[in-house]
């Protein structure tokens, strides 16, 4: 299914998606590789998370390919079983299901796709949870008795519940204080780096693309206007990557004085 030889975990070539007149991907190409923390960037409304779905099959393409560990995804081939297993996924508010507990949430995709006991499946499922930082007594709690935080562990712990080769995170640090977006940011890096994980993620915190991402990739018109490390991103010449890491706010960006 994948080449191991193959350094790149995703490959885009081409891709082209739209909503009825609207063009909202126009041509556009994306190397993503592997072990990498990659950050897409880009304005309210501009693609990032249509991107991010169509790559995962959610949203159907016009045109263009998509390659995931080898494998096509969108093609009219026999839809491959492990694909499951391929990614995790953290979606933007965490997604939980508000009927189910915390230990519930990361026991789902357990119970769709593997054969194993109802023991097995819990013991696995905590595991996971401790994983991100929680508790037993966490565990037993509903999305509703979550903190922010504490629900962005809670579905980082489903996203990794498969054990997948990469995690897609749509806005991990939205709707966190700094302190807890600071955490949940050092939580990816060590996660990453112990489990070897690609990490594509989806964001507008100026501070976890400075401190997590060892690439990033800027997203507008369509296409991919930009990528490669930070300091190489802030002496990039185009209009819109300039008013967005040079803008009020890019502060922080800016190497700190020898």
């Amino acid at each position: 299914m994948e080449a191991a030889s193959d350094p790149f975990a995703i490959r885009v070539r081409d891709l082209v998606v739209g909503f009825r007149e609207q063009i909202v991907i126009d041509h556009l190409a994306l190397d993503v590789r592997r072990g990498e923390i990659i950050g897409l960037v880009g304005a309210s409304g501009g693609g990032k998370s249509v991107l991010m779905r169509t790559i995962i099959g959610l949203i159907p393409k016009r045109s263009g390919t998509i390659e995931v560990l080898g494998q096509t995804i969108g093609s009219q081939q026999p839809h491959d079983p492990r694909s499951a297993t391929l990614w995790g996924i953290l979606f933007q508010q965490g997604a939980l299901f508000s009927s189910l507990t915390a230990l519930q949430n990361v026991e789902f995709p357990l119970r769709e796709n593997l054969s194993l006991s109802d023991g097995l499946i819990t013991e696995v499922a905590m595991a996971k949870l401790e994983m991100v930082g929680l508790t037993l007594k966490d565990a037993g709690k509903f999305p509703s008795e979550l903190s922010g935080g504490m629900t962005k562990r809670v579905a980082l712990a489903r996203a990794l519940a498969l054990d997948p080769a990469i995690v897609f995170l749509d806005e991990p640090t939205s709707g966190l204080d700094p302190i807890a977006a600071g955490d949940f940011d050092e939580l990816i890096k060590t996660l990453q780096a112990t489990l070897g994980l690609t990490v594509f993620m989806v964001t507008h915190d100026l501070a976890s693309l400075k401190s997590v991402c060892n690439r990033v990739a800027a997203l507008a018109d369509g296409k991919i206007v930009a990528i490669g490390s930070m300091p190489e991103l802030l002496r990039s010449d185009h209009p819109w990557v300039k008013a967005y890491f040079h803008g009020k706010r890019s502060l922080m960006l800016q190497p700190e004085p020898s």
